[in-house]
């Protein structure tokens, strides 16, 4: 009687500590998911700008006179996206020393814009592995959890601009240089209005520039 008694609080004994095991387990995996839930999110990040100009055979002739922009054959010229460059063109055209219209001009500023969005590889934050020790009665009390706190990654935005500057009656082009840089999606400069200043701003660095050269800007 004695020993069935002690079987039957043995018993009794184990299946409270298999009830603790899922208990913490089950803690442990909530515990996990509100970590992942509140993790950091993945820091934005933005590429130098890089350049490259060339400038024609005639550098006395750019900036003076009148010039208009006119958006390259592979842009939209009527999407709100070609506006906002079209503008961060313009003002730095202005502050060369030229004379922006939108009619007919001595000179034109053939504008060509492109974006390509990225996006990343998408890994689940938490990894989990039975690598734990094998308690009483066969039951696992460990596990390998692996908990990655900085978030699914962000888009990647890849921006460049193209500027020609040719005679408006014709002939070869006056210059011409191209800009680009990447940024994340959770950067301000995935935005189009910071990234046309921030792209123009640099095209037009120490203009018309050496020609040939590739230079990076900050």
């Amino acid at each position: 009687m004695a020993k069935q008694a002690l079987s039957l609080a043995t018993v009794t004994a184990a299946a409270r500590l298999n009830g603790m095991n899922r208990k913490i387990a089950t803690m442990g995996f909530a515990a996990i998911a509100s970590i992942a839930a509140s993790a950091c999110t993945t820091p934005a990040y933005v590429s130098p700008v890089e350049v490259t100009r060339f400038t024609g055979a005639t550098p006395a002739e750019l900036g003076m006179g009148t010039i208009n922009v006119e958006a390259g054959m592979s842009t939209d010229e009527q999407s709100i996206e070609f506006s906002i460059y079209e503008e961060a063109l313009k003002t730095r055209l202005d502050g060369l020393g030229y004379n922006v219209v939108d009619e007919t001009a001595r000179q034109t500023a053939v504008l060509e814009v492109a974006r390509l969005v990225t996006p990343p590889d998408r890994r689940s934050p938490v990894s989990v592995g039975g690598g734990g020790a094998v308690g009483s009665y066969g039951q696992s009390v460990g596990l390998g959890i692996g908990v990655d706190l900085s978030g699914p990654a962000p888009d990647r935005i890849y921006t460049e601009v193209t500027v020609y500057i040719r005679p408006a009656d014709g002939g070869g082009n006056l210059w011409e240089g191209r800009a680009n840089f990447t940024a994340t999606e959770n950067s301000e400069f995935a935005q189009p209005a910071m990234a046309a200043d921030r792209v123009m701003s640099a095209l037009f660095e120490g203009f018309p520039g050496r020609t040939g050269e590739t230079i990076s800007v900050e």
